[in-house]
């Protein structure tokens, strides 16, 4: 399984996106209960475009197992799959588990302060991410705001007179 398991990645890095799912698909249809396999699978259907697809082999792999790194992927591709059907709720609840599994995914974040953007929570999807760029960034000039910056993240609706 290992062998076409590398095979399947390596096609998927080619750009041979449709030859890599098609592998993927072979693979589950013999091992059913991989969460590594389910993973990639969903993968898969998510750089084919098809999200509504990728779901339940997210799903899969993630009551399965999988170990921290993939699983932080999957929590992420999962969030994210979800946000762009709209599913902005489960988008939401996914990636703040993800989120507290994994403090410091700045990943995660970014992807939660787009679901915030669409459930209309504007102020705490700024404030995330604001915080992400002020703790990541090595911009000269954003560096010299920094503290400035962080310290408005959380109060964007004040007024100082």
């Amino acid at each position: 399984m290992n062998n076409q398991l590398d095979q399947a990645i390596l096609l998927r890095t080619e750009g041979k996106l449709l030859e890599s799912n098609t592998l993927l698909l072979k693979m589950i249809d013999v091992h059913p209960n991989e969460a590594f396999l389910n993973y990639q699978c969903a993968w898969s259907f998510d750089v084919l475009g098809e999200e509504s697809k990728a779901v339940p082999y997210y799903e899969k792999a993630l009551a399965l197992g999988l170990l921290d790194e993939e699983l932080q992927g999957a929590l992420l591709g999962l969030g994210s799959t979800y946000r762009t059907l709209g599913d902005y709720e489960q988008s939401k609840r996914v990636l703040l588990h993800g989120m507290n599994l994994f403090p410091n995914n700045r990943a995660i974040q970014v992807f939660l302060s787009m679901t915030l953007y669409n459930l209309k929570e504007h102020q705490d999807a700024m404030e995330l991410l604001l915080t992400c760029l002020t703790n990541t960034t090595t911009d000269k000039e954003i560096l010299n705001y920094q503290k400035a910056i962080h310290f408005y993240a959380d109060k964007l609706d004040e007024i100082w007179q």
